[in-house]
């Protein structure tokens, strides 16, 4: 495998358009109501599966029908699930997501199975031979956050693997306390904006990437949403546009960002067009329901960055 993607695993269950609450005892009717795979760690996963990169995950699942459901379709994309565990002892993570008529979303979670992964689960086998190790999903794994993450991660600096992480925003507000174990070994830090926020409590880009540079992080890259993203090394900085393009659903974008980020990354290509690609790729996932439903192969998506305009 190039790629091994660590973290989170989810079912998601998409209602579209939410636009209220039923009242106790009542009935409000959607246009769709569908099941997902997601989780950072899967959506990432599946978004480089259909770039036509090979790619394994690793995470925990219940052993129950939803758990099945989640490894059938990243096994569907072309990912490697040989290293996911499946436990009895929890049910697989299930998300409801809401999203109203604009494509915002809104959740409830039950954090099943990823509540139990842990170091443990971590197969030293998983990085031999890979070229970059991915922790998707930091904080929303609370038996592997923090410092299992950062040995997580030591281990794949030390099968010589490139090493890269983003989060989730984090309810229990840990924020720096949590990720500077892991930031020793963490090459590239790909953060949204609003978890960078929280976690350097500096609200520009460029502040955002001096404060996280104090740490031995070689690239910065924040997701910006609508606004494209902004890249930074110690060197160079750079500011890419988003794609101009309808949004339906922008569940799991973000986590799409990261799989043509890393596309590029694995490609050696330049930072600019390392963004721009991965902008391409995020577009694409928010044009239809689902976190990869709308993702093409890696020639599509190369058509896509050379024909799309972008906002700015």
């Amino acid at each position: 495998m190039d790629v091994v993607v660590v973290g989170n695993f989810v079912a998601d269950l998409i209602a579209k358009p939410i636009t209220r609450m039923p009242e106790p005892g009542k009935l409000e009717l959607v246009e769709h109501l569908e099941m997902h795979s997601g989780g950072c760690a899967v959506n990432t996963g599946a978004a480089l599966g259909r770039l036509g990169v090979d790619v394994g995950v690793v995470g925990k699942v219940g052993s129950d029908v939803f758990g099945e459901f989640v490894l059938r379709q990243l096994q569907a994309n072309g990912v490697k699930t040989d290293y996911v565990r499946q436990t009895d002892q929890a049910m697989t993570s299930m998300t409801w997501v809401m999203v109203n008529p604009a494509g915002e979303r809104s959740f409830f979670h039950h954090i099943g199975a990823n509540n139990l992964f842990c170091l443990e689960d971590v197969d030293p086998k998983a990085f031999q031979g890979a070229k970059i190790v991915h922790v998707a999903g930091e904080l929303a794994m609370p038996a592997f956050d923090g410092e299992p993450t950062a040995q997580a991660l030591r281990m794949a600096k030390e099968a010589g693997c490139f090493t890269a992480m983003d989060t989730s925003y984090d309810g229990l507000g840990r924020w720096l306390r949590a990720l500077e174990p892991c930031f020793a070994y963490t090459d590239l830090f790909i953060p949204s904006l609003e978890e960078a926020i929280q976690i350097t409590g500096e609200t520009e880009p460029e502040r955002i990437a001096d404060f996280l540079f104090r740490y031995p992080i070689k690239i910065v890259c924040l997701k910006l949403g609508e606004q494209g993203c902004y890249i930074q090394t110690r060197e160079s900085a750079v500011r890419v546009p988003a794609f101009q393009t309808p949004v339906v659903d922008t569940t799991g974008a973000g986590d799409s960002f990261v799989g043509g980020f890393l596309t590029g990354i694995l490609r050696g290509w330049s930072l600019e067009v390392t963004g721009r690609f991965a902008n391409a790729v995020g577009a694409q996932s928010v044009s239809a329901v689902g976190a990869s439903t709308g993702i093409k192969g890696f020639a599509e998506t190369m058509q896509y960055v050379e024909k799309t305009p972008t906002r700015g």
